[in-house]
């Protein structure tokens, strides 16, 4: 059986492009010498469009690929789902310009036998990888060893980072926390 069906490569690849298009709008834009807003507002900024997809879709990927190969690892199945309705709702507040954007790009549909801790670690494995990825991208900055070209994008790296394992891991149904708290309680309690 593969790893990934054809579906969730799909899913994996319009996530990933409807995320650079709805965050490319909070990229600032480098000034050239002779900039002229007219031109860059005609002209495709694909530049930024792949800038933003390159930092925010790994930050959503890694984070749903973290829950499903720790599903699998225990004998679960899991599989990447692209949350159409949901992307269609951050395309529309990014039409709208709303200067906040908050929506679920993408899940990971769990079934299968497994203990309340087990599902508790699958919980986890998402925001974990968030929080890896946040403090790796804060000490590549802090080091001051990574080129200049490098820096906005791990200080952009970081900050979607540290949204994601910060706000996965409140205590409120439907969110990441949520399962890994209640999984922790009844396995303890």
């Amino acid at each position: 059986m593969p790893l990934f069906a054809f579906r969730e490569i799909v899913d994996m690849a319009v996530m990933s492009l409807v995320v650079g298009y709805i965050f490319m709008g909070f990229i600032p834009r480098p000034r050239e010498e002779n900039y002229d807003p007219l031109k860059a507002y005609k002209k495709p900024d694909t530049a930024r469009f792949l800038f933003a997809m390159q930092a925010v879709a790994p930050a959503v990927l890694l984070h749903e690929l973290a829950h499903k190969f720790t599903a699998l690892s225990f004998g679960l199945e899991a599989v990447f789902r692209a949350a159409y309705f949901y992307l269609g709702i951050g395309i529309l507040l990014k039409l709208l310009n709303f200067g906040f954007i908050f929506f679920v790009p993408a899940y990971v549909s769990i079934s299968g036998s497994a203990s309340p801790l087990q599902f508790s670690l699958t919980a986890l494995a998402g925001p974990l990888t968030n929080a890896v990825l946040w403090l790796l991208a804060v000490v590549l900055l802090k080091t001051k060893k990574v080129k200049k070209s490098w820096t906005q994008f791990l200080a952009l790296t970081a900050r979607i980072n540290m949204f994601l394992f910060i706000l996965n891991m409140l205590p409120i149904p439907g969110f990441d926390g949520w399962q890994f708290y209640r999984g922790l309680f009844s396995t303890f309690f």
